[in-house]
């Protein structure tokens, strides 16, 4: 596919409020995402795609780190949020321990959760290094765009 053409589909991403935007061309398919750094997209496809990460612009949003508004019951640290609408797991399947618990440290990287989208799995990865104080979601649970999921202290 033509760089000219992948470009206009960024600006286009950009301009939207699209969280990821797929383009099959012949045999070549393009998908951009607005997928946070650290969060793995699997494609089950034998098609050779291209993947274009496009970092979110700064707009004045809530802190990522505060605790929102409505919920005084959150301890005090980071937020991570769900980067998708999906359904959240807490292990890589039913019979597996989930990946973290309440108390215990993680490192930046550290798989917390999976989220399923639209048949694919995204990892949900630690942003900081900290202790897990709360999992906000249970396992097999729908989640929003921007929901919390964890708290990090």
């Amino acid at each position: 596919m033509d760089l000219r053409k992948i470009k206009k589909l960024i600006d286009l991403l950009e301009e939207s409020n699209l969280a990821e935007l797929e383009i099959k061309e012949g045999e070549e398919t393009v998908r951009l995402s607005r997928i946070p750094k650290g969060s793995v997209t699997s494609v089950p496809s034998s098609a050779p795609v291209h993947q274009v990460r496009v970092e979110p612009q700064a707009t004045p949003t809530p802190s990522a780190s505060s605790a929102p508004a409505d919920d005084k019951s959150l301890p005090e640290g980071h937020i991570v949020t769900a980067p998708m609408v999906g359904t959240f797991y807490a292990s890589s399947n039913p019979e597996a321990p989930p990946f973290v618990k309440v108390g215990q440290k993680v490192k930046i990287g550290d798989t917390l959760g999976i989220i399923e989208a639209m048949k694919m799995f995204n990892q949900i990865e630690a942003d900081v290094s900290g202790t897990v104080l709360a999992a906000l979601v249970d396992s097999g649970q729908p989640v929003e765009f921007d929901e919390p999921l964890f708290v990090i202290g």
